[in-house]
């Protein structure tokens, strides 16, 4: 039931979806119709109890149920390069996306999406990455690259960018993308905001210094309507249910009254 559920969504996904009403896509850059793509926001791959913390059994059932859908898993760029009708995207497009670089990131969800075939990218806050215990090291994230994961900048040391003056905000921001720059040898071109608050203000310094995009915590999907600087998510979170807690969110039937989210 849940899988005939999800695979509809995949059909007609974006319909009835989130759109906040603060933010208009010919405000930041906009994104000209095109594909709609899934784009799932997890944080830890865990068995402990807390909130961020999806079970390891689960998040391997969640990546075998999608490779068994038929989804296939994209990178930021190759999102961004498919909505500005520079690359043709798959049929079943899904950018699976980890907040903060959690070390288990690294020692159990790595190996799952190495056993899948899967592509996944990682926001990294440089300043705690092989400093503070539980985040990964550098080694690790190269490691990570190596085999097809993409890691992208979470700010330097995840502040509310909205409480902070403008020069703090660009510093954390550039920062960010500099060092990341520096320890990994490529680009960094997109941006998660912490906690996924942003504001237009925020979105236009982040495309001042040069990032190509940013993404969110609002609920939804990517599509036409959609703005590059206020890229859509759906959050994955650990829930007493959290299988069909996974199968509800991508197909919009969640109690979103709950999260304070809501339907167009």
């Amino acid at each position: 039931m849940f899988k005939k559920i999800f695979l509809i969504a995949l059909i007609v996904v974006g319909v009835g979806f989130y759109r906040s009403q603060a933010q208009s896509a010919d405000e930041i850059t906009a994104i000209a119709e095109g594909p709609k793509i899934l784009v799932l926001n997890y944080h830890q791959i865990d068995n402990k109890s807390a909130y961020l913390a999806v079970p390891i059994s689960d998040f391997e059932a969640q990546m075998k149920f999608l490779v068994d859908s038929g989804c296939v898993t994209i990178t930021p760029d190759e999102l961004y390069a498919g909505l500005r009708g520079e690359l043709q995207l798959p049929p079943k497009p899904v950018l699976i996306t980890f907040d903060d670089g959690y070390l288990d990131n690294y020692t159990n969800a790595f190996p799952i999406l190495k056993k899948y075939g899967l592509h996944a990218t990682i926001f990294i806050i440089p300043a705690f990455t092989g400093v503070y215990p539980g985040y990964m090291t550098w080694d690790q994230l190269k490691e990570m690259e190596a085999a097809g994961i993409t890691v992208e900048s979470h700010t330097l040391t995840h502040p509310k960018l909205e409480e902070l003056p403008d020069d703090e905000i660009r510093n954390e921001l550039l920062n960010s993308k500099n060092m990341l720059e520096q320890n990994l040898g490529h680009p960094i071109e997109f941006l998660a905001y912490p906690t996924g608050t942003y504001n237009l203000h925020i979105a236009g310094i982040a495309q001042d210094i040069g990032y190509k995009g940013a993404f969110t915590i609002k609920y939804g999907i990517v599509d036409g309507g959609s703005n590059f600087f206020a890229l859509e998510r759906v959050p994955i979170f650990h829930s007493p249910t959290t299988m069909k807690d996974f199968y509800e969110r991508i197909a919009w039937r969640q109690s979103f009254e709950e999260f304070g989210w809501q339907k167009k």
